[in-house]
């Protein structure tokens, strides 16, 4: 049987970083401008790796510590961030569990955060048989440890695994661990490579 393995952010869940700052800066444009002069996506790819928000902050604050505040409320105001979900993809998870396929989740996170996405979103528990959060495991995509790990703990082995997922290095790691993978797009090119493999 094949195991059916789905990244949440961008694919499950649209990711939306500026919503954590709207309260304080005026527009887009400058909010993405703050994001470009702190580094947010290698800063925040740490936390994915398992870096504490102690040490997140500190970090800002030994380059930037005009910024150290606003940086640390990010992790309070993380929700904002999440609300919206990828209603298609969504229906196609629910289409296949209820088809008897066994699904995980292997997501890069911060473990900081994770629980505010299952309080927001608590059928993320009901949907997966089991969940890896990078934050958690302190091993992130694309390096093969973590795909190795979700195999060892599925009870599978890695030519049977299926991942989705949106960031193309996490798809090419994928397949250097040996599991099949599929670049997310949109549900529809979802649905459409599933039901040419045979899984829906």
């Amino acid at each position: 049987m094949t195991l059916i393995v789905f990244d949440i952010g961008n694919v499950l869940l649209r990711w939306d970083p500026q919503a954590a700052f709207r309260h304080a800066i005026g527009s887009d444009a400058e909010i993405d401008a703050l994001l470009a002069e702190v580094r947010f996506y290698d800063w925040n790819y740490e936390q994915d790796r398992g870096r504490s928000r102690l040490e997140a902050v500190a970090a800002i604050a030994a380059h930037w510590p005009e910024h150290a505040d606003l940086m640390d409320g990010y992790f309070d105001r993380f929700g904002l961030t999440i609300q919206n979900r990828i209603q298609g993809s969504w229906d196609i998870a629910t289409t296949l569990k209820d088809s008897g396929h066994r699904l995980w989740a292997l997501t890069n996170f911060s473990a900081d955060t994770w629980p505010q996405a299952l309080h927001l979103h608590p059928d993320l528990n009901t949907l997966f048989e089991g969940i890896v959060v990078s934050g958690h495991e302190r091993m992130v995509k694309p390096d093969r440890e973590i795909f190795d790990l979700l195999c060892t703990r599925a009870d599978a082995a890695p030519e049977a695994c299926y991942f989705i997922d949106d960031t193309a290095s996490n798809v090419t790691g994928a397949r250097a661990a040996g599991w099949q993978a599929h670049h997310f797009t949109r549900p529809e090119g979802l649905r459409a490579d599933l039901c040419d493999r045979g899984l829906l």
